[in-house]
């Protein structure tokens, strides 16, 4: 997945998977550390940035949040759950039940 495609999603501003599967998103808590690192890394911004911009969605009316998990095991359990959960974990917290994919 391109890491455009990936800050559209995060940011609530594409719905769908390149698929075409409702993307039904799922983050970790604001000051969680791999929240952090993803939304640094990955989206690059500041985790406040990002909320932010879920906030104006959800206030004007032309969308919603995503949905916010407490754990990394939770996270990975309500992403392998769902379809077209998405969400992010370490390597390390990877297993059968979810499907990794990079970020180009």
């Amino acid at each position: 997945m391109t890491r455009e495609t990936v800050r559209a999603i995060f940011a609530m501003r594409q719905r769908t998977l390149p698929n075409g599967e409702a993307a039904h998103v799922f983050v970790l808590p604001d000051k969680h550390p791999l929240h952090e690192r993803f939304t640094k890394e990955i989206l690059g911004v500041y985790p406040h940035q990002l909320r932010l911009s879920w906030d104006r969605l959800v206030f004007s009316g032309t969308g919603q949040a995503p949905n916010e998990v407490g754990s990394i095991e939770e996270m990975r359990q309500r992403v392998a759950s769902t379809p077209g959960g998405l969400g992010y974990l370490d390597k390390g917290a990877v297993d059968d039940s979810v499907s990794a994919f990079s970020v180009e």
